[in-house]
């Protein structure tokens, strides 16, 4: 056979390359599912991973990190945990004294980062877009506010903020929690009545705080007018002190200068008396009289000497006397100062216990007016409370008495509807016969009229009782038969003066289709015992 033919060419032999390439390619494959398939989530985002993540869970949820998806068996959805914010508009929200308020608010929720939660949200959420999770998430709040606001009373939500957010924080986020949501912050906007009891108490709370800022006003005045007094007054004594010191200096300074001026008076005086002895004796060249001028110089000098000392000593009694003159005077200026201090002192309490008098009593007549006002509006809002529930049970009692004889008036209604249709069949059942629909009337409300006639009769005295044959007669033989037609109207015919007297007995009338009784007189002229009853058929 020939090798070379070109059909039957040998192709080159790549097997070490193919095995090298191969394995390559594998990994290279793999690593690139791997990359593909791992996913990373962000830390705004939470990661669901559905599917079949073992287990009994219905999903895997990461916040964070990354994780493999397993191709075909797993698949993921992100889940956003950016905020929410979600407008509360409660109004009419029946507090705890049955007092309606509005408390708009403002929720902001998201989706919880615990594991728990993150579930709740990956099995009720996952899908729905922010306006449908927001929807949800108001329905529940609303539900859950007012039953917050139906524990507490009116001052609890409006003095008390934390303990009711700590409720509204308590329940709803309870509640939000179920379906994967959690409460991040709250924030009351304003809380208001209809009726005006909000604004009532912060009336009162208003009147409260101007009346004891009026006191401390009064009390602050009062101190500085007493402050202002008694400064006033120990200026006023400092200042008499001063000038008493000032004036007594000055009257020490005069005396002074007194004593010095008569002092070198009389070294002055002295001086010449000096001289003129001096030129006496001179001019007396005798010892006599030189001797003589000499004592007279002395006597004299003694005798000025002594005048001197007397207007000293007067002068220093004058300074004295002045002395203690201005210190009567000082000390009446210092009880003049003082009796005028303590009068403008007692003048500042006494104006200062009026003005606290009227302080006063206006506060006793703003809090009593005050009271008043709160004790008027409760009655007002307990009036109103008490004619709303009368109102609405009058409203419910009405309603139920028109159910009822609405109830009534179909029921009477769809009786007289079977009534005319079962009339209406009858009629068409009796065909050309018209007159037999009556007597079916009848015969159906028979035992209603029997029941009737025994009611009228039952209670009658009855004194005589009639039996009459029913047409049946006994033979020989002890058989019962029953007679022929003839037989038994004879039977009926024969009865018919018993069923009259029977009648007439009970005080009723029978028809007239039986015929009438007549009673035949005797020999005799009279209706007596042994008159006899005849039956005359009533004519048609």
């Amino acid at each position: 056979m020939n090798l070379h033919h070109p059909m039957l060419a040998v192709t080159p032999d790549f097997g070490p390359i193919t095995l090298i390439i191969v394995p390559v390619l594998v990994i290279a494959f793999i690593l690139a599912i791997v990359v593909r398939q791992y996913r990373r989530c962000p830390s705004n985002r939470v990661m669901v991973v559905y599917g079949k993540v073992g287990g009994q869970q219905a999903a895997r949820c990461v916040h964070g990190g990354g994780v493999f998806i397993v191709p075909l068996f797993q698949s993921y959805a992100y889940l956003s945990l950016e905020p929410m914010t979600i407008e509360i508009d409660l109004t009419a929200a029946l507090s705890k004294k049955n007092i309606r308020v509005n408390v708009p608010s403002t929720f902001t929720v998201g989706i919880s980062t615990d594991p728990a939660i993150m579930n709740n949200a990956a099995e009720r959420l996952l899908g729905m877009n922010d306006r449908e999770v927001t929807s949800q998430g108001r329905d529940i709040i609303l539900g859950q506010m007012r039953l917050v606001i139906a524990t507490l009373t009116i001052e609890q939500i409006n003095q008390d903020r934390e303990t009711f957010l700590d409720l509204v924080n308590k329940y709803c986020g309870a509640e939000l929690n179920k379906i994967g949501l959690e409460v991040i912050n709250v924030n009351i906007r304003d809380i208001s009545d209809e009726s005006g009891y909000i604004d009532a108490i912060g009336r009162k709370a208003a009147a409260e705080a101007i009346n004891q800022a009026k006191i401390e006003v009064a009390e602050a005045k009062r101190h500085g007018d007493i402050g202002e007094a008694t400064a006033d007054r120990e200026r006023e004594v400092q200042v008499a002190d001063q000038i008493a010191q000032a004036e007594i200096g000055r009257k020490q300074a005069q005396r002074n200068q007194r004593i010095r001026t008569a002092q070198l008076e009389a070294e002055g005086i002295a001086g010449e008396a000096e001289s003129r002895r001096s030129q006496d004796v001179a001019t007396a060249e005798q010892g006599a009289k030189a001797i003589q001028g000499q004592k007279t110089a002395e006597a004299e000098q003694r005798i000025r000497v002594a005048e001197l000392e007397a207007e000293a000593v007067r002068g220093e009694n004058e300074s004295k006397a002045k002395v203690v003159d201005y210190e009567a005077t000082l000390a009446e200026a210092r009880a003049e100062a003082q009796r005028r201090g303590e009068v403008a002192l007692a003048n500042a309490a006494r104006d200062v216990l009026l003005a606290e008098k009227e302080q006063e009593m206006a506060r006793l007549e703003k809090t009593q007016v005050v009271q008043q006002l709160i004790e008027r509006t409760k009655v007002e809002i307990d009036a109103e409370a008490e004619a709303e529930r009368l109102r609405r049970i009058a409203k419910g009692e009405a309603d139920a008495v028109l159910a009822k004889y609405n109830a009534e008036a179909e029921g009477l209604q769809k009786v007289l509807e079977a009534k005319a249709t079962g009339y209406e069949r009858m009629l068409s059942i009796c065909g050309e016969r018209k007159d037999l629909a009556p007597s079916l009337l009848i015969i159906e409300k028979l035992p209603e009229l029997i029941a009737e006639q025994v009611k009228a009769i039952q209670n009658l005295r009855i004194d005589k009782i009639t039996v009459w044959d029913s047409g049946q007669s006994v033979g020989t033989d002890g058989t019962v038969s029953t007679g022929s037609t003839g037989q038994f109207l004879r039977g009926l015919i024969g009865a018919l003066p018993l069923m009259h007297e029977l009648a007439k007995q009970a005080g009723i009338d029978l028809p007239g289709v039986l015929g009438k009784v007549q009673e035949t007189e005797d020999a005799a002229g009279s209706a007596g015992p042994s008159s006899t009853r005849k039956i005359r058929p009533t004519p048609p």
